[in-house]
């Protein structure tokens, strides 16, 4: 007899195992609660993004003081991702994860209660460095402790939360700021807080400490990588403001930036336990995982830090306004979750990258002819292309990045991923601020140059708006148009200057897309297939 007449036709094929197949509910609902502490983390980066002002007029700050309050934040977080893998080793998953909750908890709580800058950047920078230890222990458990094939769902979940916080941050900041007062952006984690403290203290438990590392710990590493990425990260944030390389603490930031940059990847290549283990790097899909992963941390927090400025600077509209209108990349966001994710795990994520490149670069370029005019209507298409752009970028980049990992080289390659999309986005940052300084100043010149006294559109418009202002106020006639003519090429200068950031962030997702057809395929099979060893 044959085996295939051996087998009933009739037999209805066994329905695919649920997502909860070889994981327990408690852990289930352990990593839930670490998936919303990572919101958290994430979400309190951009939170402060459109309520800057009522801060500054909060703790008494200058224009180009209260920036720190995001900087600050920044810098500790950059510092924290990539030592979270030596700590998640060392204290286990479910200790560091609770004491950074609990200590983004206290420190929010601090934050609130700030009443000078000073004290606001030390709780903002101490808040920063401990919620940076959430957001790569969440990646690099989805890949230790789901199975691989139950990893799409999952995967998919993360890449939203990650994408999705820096998005609604403003819109959330915003509501708050204008319903209540800007010390809710901070209050409002302390409930949340503790909740996901209690929850995974409870619930998780999947791997164990290992004390023995703390022998031979690279105390040095620590502190070259502590010195390197704080000092790289502030030449980033605060070159633009401050001319780079004019000034004078930029320039010593950036040397040290390079001699401890030098003295840190030449004792991570030599020391035998370093803080740091780049040999993931050397698995090609992770390597390119990582170098997506930063071009779209450009995307990710550069329309997030342009679309406010643009809303408040020439439209003039108030932080719960900026915030509603930024809702719609939200909500595209989590609509095309699920449609990202079925691609991700049945096509070439080369293909699924394709399509995320080419909806965040069309999202921009139909963005380019923006004018002084443009309301929620006009914003409407281009945030809902670029919502969607983003998740079919996220999550085929993650899967690709850690889904042939080692299971040991998780938890640490995890940390450095992280860090490439922070990074990305400090990097896209200060270019955005520089090209701002740079094409405000080109577009105010020419248009200045362009308005001669004497050309008599010019003198009608200043005769025509002199006589309406000098009615209402009373001021001189011949002068009363002058002011009205400086605010309306300042604000037209202005529109330009956001029509080239948008060109500008067009063409580099165009190059992105353009590096495509050069990688090679990717095979997803990894670590956990061959039983994580």
């Amino acid at each position: 007899m044959s085996t295939a007449a051996a087998i009933p036709l009739d037999v209805a094929p066994a329905p695919p195992p649920p997502i909860t197949a070889g994981i327990s509910k408690r852990t289930l609902v352990g990593f839930v609660a670490m998936v919303f502490g990572m919101f958290m983390a994430i979400l309190d980066i951009q939170i402060v993004a459109s309520s800057l002002r009522q801060i500054q007029a909060g703790v008494a700050a200058s224009a180009d003081e209260i920036v720190w309050v995001q900087t600050s934040y920044l810098i500790a977080e950059v510092v924290m991702i990539p030592l979270s893998g030596y700590l998640t080793r060392l204290l286990s998953t479910r200790v560091l994860f609770t004491v950074a909750a609990l200590g983004f908890t206290l420190t929010s709580l601090l934050c609130a209660q700030s009443s000078s800058l000073d004290e606001l950047v030390l709780w903002r920078t101490l808040q920063g460095f401990i919620g940076g230890g959430m957001i790569p222990t969440v990646f690099a458990t989805s890949f230790t402790a789901f199975p691989p094939a139950r990893r799409g769902p999952v995967t998919v979940v993360i890449g939203l939360v990650a994408t999705l916080g820096p998005t609604v941050g403003p819109t959330l900041g915003g509501f708050l700021t204008e319903q209540f007062s800007w010390h809710w952006l901070f209050m409002i984690n302390l409930v949340p807080g503790l909740a996901v403290a209690t929850i995974v203290w409870n619930c998780i438990d999947i791997d164990k400490p290992n004390f023995s590392l703390l022998k031979g710990i690279d105390l040095p590493g620590i502190a070259l990588m502590a010195l390197f990425l704080a000092s790289l990260d502030y030449v980033i944030e605060e070159g633009a403001r401050e001319q780079w390389f004019q000034d004078a603490t930029i320039r010593n930031f950036a040397l040290l930036a390079l001699v401890a940059g030098i003295g840190f990847f030449w004792r991570v290549l030599t020391y035998d336990k370093p803080i740091v283990d780049l040999k993931a790097l050397r698995n090609v899909n992770f390597a390119m995982g990582s170098i997506y992963g930063f071009i779209i941390g450009i995307g990710l927090y550069g329309s997030v830090y342009m679309l406010p400025l643009y809303l408040g600077q020439v439209r003039g509209l108030n932080a719960q306004q900026i915030g509603s209108t930024m809702v719609v990349t939200g909500i595209c966001q989590f609509l095309s979750s699920p449609i990202a994710g079925m691609l991700s795990s049945k096509m070439d994520v080369r293909k699924v990258l394709a399509i995320g490149f080419t909806l965040l670069a069309t999202s921009f370029y139909i963005s380019v002819p923006v004018t002084a005019d443009w309301q929620f209507d006009q914003l409407l298409v281009p945030q809902m292309i670029r919502g969607a752009g983003l998740m079919f970028c996220i999550i085929p980049i993650t899967s690709l990045a850690m889904g042939t990992l080692p299971a040991h080289q998780v938890p640490n390659a995890s940390g450095l991923f992280n860090l490439m999309r922070n990074l990305g986005g400090a990097f896209g940052l200060a270019g955005i601020n520089t090209l701002i300084t740079e094409r405000m100043a080109l577009h105010s010149r020419v248009l200045y140059d362009w308005i001669d006294p004497t050309r008599p559109e010019v003198q009608n418009f200043l005769t025509g708006v002199g006589a309406r202002v000098a009615a209402a106020t009373g001021a001189d006639p011949a002068t009363a148009g002058l002011p009205v003519l400086a605010a309306t090429i300042q604000s037209q200068a202005t529109v330009m200057t956001f029509s080239d950031l948008f060109l500008a962030m067009g063409v580099v997702f165009t190059l992105a897309l353009l590096t495509l057809p050069f990688v090679k395929r990717p095979v997803m099979r990894g670590a956990a297939d061959l039983g994580g060893h």
